[in-house]
């Protein structure tokens, strides 16, 4: 099975302005980061790979591990920070001495869809997010 990046880039573009709700994943009534790359993931893989456990807001800060970047590493490709392209997973950290804990679906080199709390899924310029990107990676699959 392949999948272009354009196609994902457009389902990703689809949730923008699906208000946020923790641990949600259902397009136009709401998700969190991870409920958005699952919600795009559904639309352009299949199946989810395996069910979310759930989990507190605070969850990386509690448990102290890499939770996140270890389940992408096990269902998306890994790709260099440095050459990441749309329809990429971006996987951010808030601080540098904390776990991995926010994802992004890039549109484009210098945008990317995501969701955070108090505000719907929205495109933004990756710019200011840049510094604190830890790692990114390739849905499977994926062409040009």
């Amino acid at each position: 099975m392949s999948v272009e990046r354009a196609t994902i880039v457009a389902c990703a573009r689809r949730w923008i302005g699906t208000p946020y709700r923790h641990q949600a994943s259902l397009i136009h009534v709401g998700c969190d980061c991870l409920g958005l790359v699952r919600g795009v993931w559904r639309e352009v893989v299949g199946d989810e790979p395996e069910t979310a456990p759930p989990y507190t807001p605070d969850w990386a800060e509690t448990l102290g591990l890499e939770t996140l970047l270890d389940a992408a590493g096990r269902h998306f490709t890994p790709v260099p920070v440095d050459a990441f392209r749309a329809g990429d997973v971006l996987v951010f950290r808030f601080r540098d001495h904390l776990p991995a804990k926010h994802l992004g679906i890039a549109t484009s080199t210098t945008h990317m869809t995501h969701a955070h709390s108090s505000a719907c899924v929205a495109e933004v310029a990756i710019a200011p997010w840049r510094r604190r990107l830890a790692a990114a990676f390739a849905f499977p699959g994926v062409i040009d």
